[in-house]
């Protein structure tokens, strides 16, 4: 009896044992998931989604089908996240994080952004819910792409496109996003500060078509402030050049080739150049 009792308890044991691995056992997904960020104007675009792959079958027309709702990639619904508003198709949409989903067709897609986010497919899928329904024009390719991938580009402070690639199909569209308001306010704000932020607020007067004359005031305080610095110097002599003072941007750079050379710095000796050659012509 003992012993058919010490061979139970063995059996008993090792069940469970065999029970814990199992629990635990991981597997790769079959297809994986994605997450990519991309800064825009004064936020962040976050992108998750999961990547099936071709695997010899014919996707569009096919194993999706047209005229159908698809959750643009497998597994849970495609989430596309905001942190600040942005603007699509001409639509202003609300900082926040939606359900990418789309409808393939042979030419042309419906792209939809669906207020629910977090849902498994597009099994639960309510049109209701859509905050932004339009069109785009798809792009074939004489090579297939194996695995579903999505990308940014064209990529500028305040505009980019997502595009969706798989299979031989691709569509993008841009995003952009509104922040001079907001940007000018900033400035108007700190520029009270005991601490001024003058590059700051010059460079984006600078690159942004504002004031050169408030431009050049400011940085010409902070190469003041930094009088031995060839990095000053470019950029001076840069908002000089774009005012049309020739003269003073030949000055200006020249000042700043001597001064990289005393420090050896071939990076600064080439920009500022770059400049006096500009205002040399």
């Amino acid at each position: 009896m003992k012993k058919i009792y010490i061979y139970l308890t063995a059996m008993l044991l090792a069940c469970a044992s065999l029970s814990s691995h199992a629990q635990a056992l991981k597997t790769p997904q079959l297809s994986s998931t994605q997450t990519i960020e991309q800064d825009l104007g004064l936020g962040k675009i976050t992108l998750i989604y999961s990547r099936p792959n071709v695997k010899g079958r014919k996707i569009f027309g096919g194993m999706e089908p047209y005229g159908v709702v698809w959750r643009t990639g497998a597994n849970a619904a495609t989430i596309i996240k905001f942190s600040d508003d942005v603007i699509i198709n001409g639509n202003k949409i609300p900082a926040g994080e939606y359900g990418l989903f789309s409808i393939p067709d042979q030419n042309e897609w419906t792209v939809i952004l669906n207020k629910t986010a977090h849902q498994w497919g597009a099994y639960t899928y309510k049109q209701t819910d859509d905050i932004l329904r339009f069109k785009v024009k798809t792009m074939k390719y004489a090579d297939p792409l194996e695995t579903l991938t999505f990308q940014f580009n064209n990529v500028d402070r305040t505009k980019c496109d997502l595009e969706m690639r798989w299979e031989n199909i691709s569509f993008s569209f841009p995003i952009s996003t509104e922040v001079d308001s907001k940007i000018m306010a900033n400035i108007d704000d700190v520029m009270n500060n005991d601490k001024k932020p003058y590059f700051d607020a010059a460079l984006y007067y600078y690159e942004n078509g504002k004031d050169l004359t408030k431009a050049l005031e400011w940085i010409s305080t902070a190469e003041k402030e930094h009088p031995q610095s060839a990095f000053y110097k470019v950029w001076k002599a840069r908002i000089q050049l774009k005012m049309g003072d020739k003269a003073g941007a030949l000055k200006t750079a020249q000042e700043g080739v001597k001064l990289a050379k005393a420090d050896n710095d071939p990076e600064y000796v080439r920009l500022n150049q770059a400049v006096a050659d500009q205002a040399s012509k």
